[in-house]
């Protein structure tokens, strides 16, 4: 059995149970109460005993997990309050990521995967453009026209829009006013950034689930400072993240401790304008994901910013401080006291705003997996760094991860952009990476796909090979046949093709 894991000293340890940590779990507070620490702290405990992590760095401070800390004043009042005679400081294995390929690795995924449901999310598009994107994205699957970047799918957008009347009779009346109101709105993608993060090679997923050579669980952290200045996207990119781990994991039931952790800062940008239909889906995969061993934390200010369905399958909780200085904040910590079991020595309501910094109200599933009654504690300090590192930290760890290469260099093989391009006789502009074959058709990948799907090892891949292997992802069962699409849709009741 897994030792539990020590997260905060009130009375007494308060432990974490591993067994119990893929029951997902919340971490709240007001702005600069200690909700990054926590994450932190909680970051290391899981990366010590084996399990994988994926963190969002919204402030860019997060990166100093990855270094021992040091000494200093406060830390040292900290240690010697809580009596924690054998501290020692230590870095952790991390993989840094990046959308936006800067500070960290590229992280893509193939327009494909996507799918246009959660395209529509990202574009806001209403009933109507949605239903004229969802008949693009079948339009190219009948015609075996791979969608894989954003070039793809602006180029089939057009193509629809000019042959509407030919496809109308199959597929439906196609608007050109939703046709330029899609495309106006890909174009405001294109300007945020999106077209970085949709190509090839698209990230594996397997590669967030390692660990090192002492057995620590890698931490993976996304650099999302600057991806949170486009919401949409950094939303969309989580649920596609969340969605398509529960499509590729198997069921494992409970394991003794989790296969992978989720941190998922400012979530309340994950819920902001849902649909209720995807909202419904997220709260399925919330529910369901925890059999295939993955624990999802959601980091927020407010309990309330979490959808109630939501919310009841979050049994590990740390609230931090609230304030309530307005009629809604007294609300707000109302609702957040009456999300915990119970203390009767303890006025949750009052305490909440009476909390300093680094302290919270943790409340973790016990063994039988019941809530423990709330209690009032110190989280424990970290034994990484508090903060940044420095760009040259950055860069070295960069370079020595077990995925550098892999992903850092765009690969840009035909697909729908250079098929139509070439069909209407003009100039096709291509991205081709120095001295990388790149196939002109899918089938010119099949004669790799018996080694591609049976696996190999993830750590010497090389830039082909991971192209070869979203390839094969793309292609699916009917080997190329058919394009994926996105997991979403497989939720919303569509098979994966």
């Amino acid at each position: 059995m897994v030792a539990p894991l020590v997260i905060a000293k009130g009375t007494e340890d308060l432990v974490l149970l591993p067994a119990m940590a893929n029951r997902h779990g919340l971490i709240t507070g007001a702005t600069g109460t200690g909700k990054t620490v926590t994450l932190q702290v909680m970051a290391e405990a899981f990366s010590r005993i084996g399990v994988p992590v994926f963190a969002a760095d919204v402030k860019g401070d997060l990166s100093g997990v990855s270094q021992p800390g040091a000494d200093n004043p406060k830390l040292d009042a900290r240690i010697k309050q809580l009596k924690l005679g054998d501290f020692q400081f230590f870095g952790n294995p991390v993989t840094f990521w990046d959308v936006f390929g800067q500070q960290g690795h590229p992280v893509r995924a193939t327009t494909s995967e996507m799918g246009p449901l959660l395209f529509s999310r990202l574009l806001n598009l209403n009933d109507t453009q949605a239903g004229v994107l969802t008949l693009t994205f079948k339009i190219a699957d009948d015609h075996q026209l791979l969608l894989l970047d954003l070039k793809d799918l602006q180029t089939m957008l057009q193509h629809v829009g000019d042959q509407a009347r030919d496809y109308q009779t199959q597929y439906g009346n196609i608007s050109a006013a939703s046709i330029g109101a899609i495309q106006r709105g890909l174009l405001n993608l294109q300007q945020q950034g999106a077209d970085k993060f949709l190509g090839e090679p698209a990230l594996n997923l397997d590669d967030l689930i390692q660990t090192d050579g002492q057995g620590h669980g890698i931490i993976n952290i996304l650099a999302a400072d600057k991806l949170l200045t486009s919401p949409t996207l950094y939303a969309t990119f989580l649920l596609w993240m969340m969605s398509e781990l529960f499509e590729k994991l198997p069921e494992i039931g409970d394991p003794e401790k989790p296969k992978l952790v989720f941190f998922f800062d400012e979530a309340h940008l994950l819920f902001s304008d849902l649909p209720s239909t995807i909202q419904q889906k997220v709260e399925q995969v919330v529910r369901l994901i925890r059999s295939k061993g993955v624990g999802i934390y959601f980091v927020t200010q407010n309990p309330t910013d979490v959808p109630e369905l939501i919310l009841g399958q979050l049994g590990n909780r740390v609230q931090h401080a609230l304030r309530a200085f307005t009629p809604k904040d007294q609300k707000t910590v109302r609702a957040a006291a009456e999300t915990f079991r119970a203390n009767p020595k303890l006025d949750v309501e009052k305490t909440i705003t009476e909390l300093g910094v680094g302290e919270a109200l943790v409340s973790f599933l016990d063994e039988k997996g019941m809530p423990i009654p709330v209690e009032r504690a110190f989280i424990l300090p970290p034994r990484s760094q508090i903060g940044a590192i420095t760009a040259d930290q950055r860069l070295q760890i960069m370079k020595s991860s077990v995925v550098a290469g892999v992903y850092d260099t765009t690969v840009d093989r035909e697909s729908a952009y250079e098929i139509l391009k070439q069909r209407s006789g003009q100039p096709v502009a291509r991205r081709e990476s120095p001295g990388q074959p790149t196939p002109t058709s899918p089938a010119s990948w099949l004669p790799n796909l018996g080694t591609i799907l049976g696996g190999s090892n993830r750590r010497g891949d090389t830039l082909a090979e991971a192209a070869m292997k979203s390839a094969a992802r793309a292609m699916g069962s009917s080997v190329g046949r058919q394009i994926v699409r996105g997991v979403l849709g497989s939720l919303l009741g569509g098979g994966r093709r």
